[in-house]
């Protein structure tokens, strides 16, 4: 393929359709006619030599070929928008710039308590926009609408740059009252009611079945292995919410143990370990191609990195 007598533009046409999965939604998305989409979609196959979207029952579906060239042609194209975009200098201490970051709860507990102290004294005039799992979308974040996403993920696009901020162990928060509590093993853990805290990903969530064991997360599944199960009888996406349950009626909470920590000074609860090994879960930072090489980005990236590593460390 010469690449001199390939219309660039059509690789625009191609990320847009692949993401909207619609001839009529792609074009309204560039603003074009329904036609001149079609007519894009027939050059793109004849350019590829493969149909790229097929109609099914679920609509229109991507080929093999055309998943596979989706991260290459995003990544491409968020280089090129990064690389024309005027450079601009900044400035933490004068810039009034708006960081909109989604966060769940746990990281907002933990890694943005500390980062809000870090800048109020480097960039006092910066404003953060906290938004919840729920809010968001793959394709707020890819399109730079959100600066960044903050949480556990299971899986995220190819597309999107991430980096580790830190691991985490888990820990069993229960009552000061609880008898078990100086002897807290598997038959304990097993005796208690508990709570199940968790929220990772993005979108709405869709709510929880006790009995499907294999989507409720990494505490649940070490006890499926063990031939165990825990009697769950509160499901929420908020840790405070959990330790404060915890304290006051009776229930064990085992979530991550920094999250844990917020209560360590609380004499109405106690911190244990748990009764069997849970695998550590990774804090994620995920960001657009579109965003990677804006200098405030950058700095905020750093910053939030330098931050992870001191509450690790």
């Amino acid at each position: 393929m010469n690449i001199a007598k390939v219309d660039l533009n059509l690789l625009v046409y191609l990320d847009v359709l692949l993401r909207e999965g619609s001839v009529t939604k792609a074009a309204n998305q560039l603003s074009i006619t329904q036609p001149a989409m079609s007519n894009g979609l027939k050059r793109l196959r004849d350019l590829f030599k493969d149909p790229l979207l097929v109609r099914t029952s679920d609509g229109m579906t991507p080929t093999k070929r055309a998943m596979e060239l989706q991260p290459v042609i995003r990544d491409v194209l968020g280089r090129l928008e990064s690389s024309i975009q005027p450079e601009t200098d900044f400035d933490p201490k004068t810039s009034d710039r708006t960081f909109r970051i989604m966060t769940s709860d746990y990281a907002e507990s933990t890694l943005l308590l500390e980062l809000v102290g870090r800048l109020s004294e480097q960039a006092p005039n910066i404003t953060l926009d906290l938004i919840t799992p729920s809010d968001v979308t793959f394709y707020d974040v890819e399109q730079g609408k959100v600066d960044m996403a903050i949480n556990r993920f299971e899986e995220l696009p190819l597309s999107f740059h991430q980096k580790v901020i830190w691991y985490d162990t888990f820990s069993c928060a229960i009552s000061s009252k609880n008898p078990h509590k100086h002897k807290f093993d598997l038959n304990a853990y097993l005796s208690g009611q508990h709570i199940w805290v968790s929220k990772t990903g993005f979108g709405v969530g869709v709510g929880i079945d006790p009995n499907e064991v294999q989507k409720l997360g990494w505490v649940d599944a070490e006890l499926t292995k063990l031939g165990k199960q825990r009697d769950i009888r509160v499901f929420t996406r908020h840790y405070h919410a959990a330790l404060q349950m915890a304290k006051t009626q009776n229930l064990i909470a085992t979530l991550p143990s920094r999250a844990a920590k917020i209560f360590v000074d609380d004499p109405g609860i106690s911190i244990v370990e748990p009764p069997f090994d849970i695998p550590p879960i990774a804090l994620k930072m995920a960001w657009s191609a579109l965003l990677h090489h804006d200098a405030g980005h950058i700095w905020l990236r750093r910053l939030i990195g330098d931050v992870g590593n001191d509450i690790a460390n």
